[in-house]
């Protein structure tokens, strides 16, 4: 869904907002000591991407500093991606008239007013240009249009918004969500089916709102095959939930979008994710918090917050916001997932380890609950665990389709680790049963047979295949000049393993290797530097002490106190 025109003033002004503000000159001593402090833990917290510590500090500063332009805009900036919007509302009204931010005390204050329900001034700040920014007020004029019984009107809006190539597929897509919320389910389905206007992605929230048109159209079957079309593909939680209770036989209104607060909010949501796609920074976390402040049973808009905070590091806030979706929503198990793997990249996994063996036993059918807390458990080094949690999730899914080779996968890596070959062994070669040319499981089966010095030309020919999949992977690069080697064929290992170091120069392994393959074919003394640049390189206490013993002694003898060619390699 690309928007390939200017964002124009409103993004210019918001990505100023939190980058540009200077601090004023103070008069006397204590001011400068009030303001100064906070001003630069501020900006510090600003540099790190931490909206908490930011909106609490630039509040400090205002402190010392009322009625400071710059310094207001970065508060209202800040309170907004944290979707405090009633202290963003409150410290907006005091940004001065002729003052730059203009836009974003505009966003702050049409999102209060959408919130509240107040139609009219909605309306009024549109046509004022205080809106939410470009593509949001075009699009929330149509859902206006519509809120207020203009529904012909609405039609037109959302029409001629699709002639715009930028627009055209997020407009036809509010065009089918409108016709919906009055009940015309067939045109919206027409529509969201692409089969109106062509094109329409096909995201849970569309394949969502497409179900329940389906079934307000009694075609119950229809919704079902669209749903386990999707889920087959994708388990979402949410979307195998409602699959659930549409097969049960339960009747349910259509509760998609139906309101013009609920469409706005839908307009937030889908802009915020489509910007996002797009690289545009800190503006999509502050719409999808916009979404959830004027509908909160838009939780979507709560799990793409968290997934926008997760990229960004800020993982406290990741999971706050993913908690934030109550344990009876459809989108419970997904916030929740999302949460265990906030909690785990700040460093507390036992606390994601117990949000997601919670989830495993109160819903121990869904094998994505599984497949993450193996997941978790293997990269916790708790194979054996790992194991059970993998095996759990395969028990629950068709295993003929293609996309179950990473279970099998992730659960050889955990035999493996636990040195039982023979299941792990299976389990690749099932999963390349399942994905014949998946580079990972190519690579890993192929060096494993390496190690072991066996079916050498297999591993061989496995390999190759990995390179000309991924040629600019210094590991699977390694692992090819690496099989060269154990075969005895040096010379030729020289080039891949080369080329391997250079694609990745700090690794002590593919150091130590290439100092490996330069002694065999007689360049000692790069050999050695090569040795010597693997031991800066901060390799395992083990690899180390190999290492230093090629320096004291060579290779040849520690080969032969080994047995053979890289033995305890």
């Amino acid at each position: 869904m690309p928007l390939v025109r200017s964002l124009g003033p409103f993004a210019v002004v918001a990505a100023l907002a939190v980058a540009s503000a200077h601090v004023p000159t103070p008069t006397v001593a204590q001011e400068l000591s009030d303001l100064a402090g906070p001003y630069l833990a501020a900006r510090m917290a600003v540099r790190d991407g931490d909206h908490r510590e930011a909106a609490d500090y630039f509040e400090r500063a205002l402190r010392a500093d009322p009625g400071n332009p710059l310094l207001i805009s970065n508060a209202v900036f800040a309170n907004a991606a944290l979707g405090r919007w009633d202290a963003a509302a409150v410290i907006a009204e005091d940004l001065p008239e002729d003052a730059t931010g203009q836009e974003l005390a505009g966003l702050v204050t049409f999102v209060d007013t959408v919130s509240a329900g107040d139609l009219d001034a909605a309306r009024a700040a549109l046509e004022a240009g205080r809106g939410g920014g470009p593509f949001v007020d075009e699009l929330s004029m149509g859902w206006i249009e519509f809120g207020a019984g203009n529904m012909d009107r609405a039609v037109a809006v959302f029409e001629e918004l699709a002639t715009d190539q930028s627009l055209s597929e997020l407009a036809w897509l509010h065009l089918g969500l409108a016709r919906a919320a009055v009940g015309d389910f067939e045109a919206a389905d027409e529509i969201l089916s692409g089969e109106r206007t062509g094109r329409i992605s096909q995201t849970e929230r569309v394949v969502r709102a497409r179900a329940e048109i389906l079934v307000q159209l009694g075609l119950r079957g229809d919704a079902l095959d669209l749903l386990d079309g999707y889920t087959q593909r994708v388990p979402d939680p949410a979307l195998l939930a409602l699959q659930a209770r549409i097969g049960a036989g339960a009747e349910e209104p259509y509760s998609f979008v139906t309101s013009w607060q609920e469409g706005i909010s839908e307009v937030f949501l889908t802009v915020s994710q489509a910007l996002g796609a797009d690289g545009n920074g800190q503006l999509p976390l502050i719409y999808a918090r916009a979404a959830w402040a004027i509908s909160p049973q838009n939780t979507d808009a709560l799990i793409l917050a968290g997934q926008i905070l997760t990229e960004g590091e800020q993982y406290a806030l990741a999971a706050e916001a993913y908690d934030a979706v109550p344990a009876e929503d459809d989108q419970y198990v997904e916030a929740q997932m999302g949460r265990a793997e906030a909690l785990e990249r700040q460093g507390d996994l036992d606390a994601a380890l117990a949000t997601l063996e919670g989830l495993a036993e109160a819903q121990p059918d869904l094998a994505p609950i599984h497949a993450a807390l193996g997941d978790t458990f293997r990269r916790a080094e708790r194979c054996e665990e790992a194991i059970d949690s993998y095996t759990a999730a395969l028990d629950l899914v068709d295993t003929s389709q293609s996309r179950y080779w990473f279970l099998h996968y992730t659960r050889a890596i955990c035999y493996h680790e636990t040195d039982n070959w023979p299941p792990a062994e299976a389990d690749f070669r099932r999963a390349l049963e399942l994905n014949p040319d998946q580079p990972q499981v190519l690579n890993y089966l192929g060096y494993s047979m390496v190690e072991q010095r066996r079916n050498l030309d297999e591993a061989l020919d496995m390999i190759e295949r990995a390179v000309a999949a991924r040629p600019d992977s210094g590991y699977i690069v390694d692992s090819l000049a690496w099989v060269y080697y154990r075969l005895g064929r040096f010379d030729e290992a020289v080039e891949p393993m080369e080329r391997a170091a250079e694609l990745l120069p700090t690794d002590p392994i593919i150091n130590d290797h290439l100092g490996d393959v330069y002694w065999m074919v007689g360049r000692k003394r790069e050999a050695r530097f090569q040795w010597q640049r693997a031991l800066s390189l901060d390799p395992a206490e083990e690899d180390a002490e190999r290492i230093r013993l090629k320096l004291d002694i060579g290779l040849d003898s520690v080969l032969e106190q080994e047995g053979g060619v890289g033995e305890s390699q």
